[in-house]
């Protein structure tokens, strides 16, 4: 089945104060979301990528894809503010034939290409599957509006913290979108990933067994913390 790979990487960043975009961000002289461009290069399952970036950023990240020989980056794209409506910029250029959608994060480097087929062949025979790792502390629910009291503990052993990749299958997502298309503008903020919407259509979501080490950065200490990942690996 043809799949193809939207990444996220529009966003600027402002939690982890740089002066450039989070993607854009150096590790070891290698901006950020090369790092998950490389897993999807060796995968296996994965036909081609596109970018969807910061408006500003289209022809540096452009640039950055030909210094570094990435090959599946077919398309780059403008991204917009909210996450979701970037996706479906990206969602705009897929080729006609295209069977599964991939979604990542550009500023989760350490996916490994293992990670990316194994969650690509479990759709196969799936409407959508979630990368995700189980909570490892506990969770407080709290009432914001009295003063943040507790209102209770949550059971985590049925607690999972979501990551990327997220895969569908085409049809699925982009009825996702249709449904919920018009309120994305307004009310992006309430679907913080794109699954979240295939969840609220009635599809069912299966998780695949993510990786620990598979990040998001978004502050300073996430930086420290990627470099330490990458010189254990050398």
């Amino acid at each position: 089945m043809k799949t193809q790979a939207i990444i996220a990487m529009a966003g600027t960043g402002q939690r982890l104060g740089a002066d450039v975009p989070k993607p854009f961000v150096l590790l070891d002289n290698i901006p950020l979301f090369v790092y998950c461009l490389k897993a999807f290069e060796e995968s296996n399952r994965t036909d081609s990528v596109i970018l969807v970036v910061h408006p500003d950023w289209v022809e540096y990240a452009k640039e950055a894809v030909l210094n570094n020989k990435i090959n599946k980056v077919k398309k780059v794209v403008a991204g917009a503010k909210v996450r979701v409506r970037s996706v479906f910029n990206g969602l705009q250029v897929l080729d006609m034939d295209t069977d599964i959608v991939v979604v990542h994060d550009g500023v989760r480097p350490f996916v490994s290409f293992e990670l990316i087929d194994e969650v690509i062949s479990r759709c196969y025979n799936e409407d959508a599957v979630v990368v995700a790792v189980p909570v490892k502390y506990t969770v407080k629910m709290v009432d914001n509006n009295s003063g943040r009291f507790v209102k209770k503990t949550l059971d985590r052993t049925q607690l999972w913290e979501a990551q990327t990749p997220q895969v569908f299958k085409r049809d699925i997502l982009l009825a996702a979108y249709a449904r919920f298309g018009r309120q994305l503008d307004v009310d992006g903020g309430l679907f913080t990933d794109e699954a979240c919407m295939v969840e609220q259509c009635g599809y069912k979501v299966r998780i695949v067994m993510g990786e620990y080490r598979n990040i998001k950065i978004t502050t300073k200490e996430d930086i420290v913390i990627a470099e330490s990942f990458l010189h254990k690996t050398e």
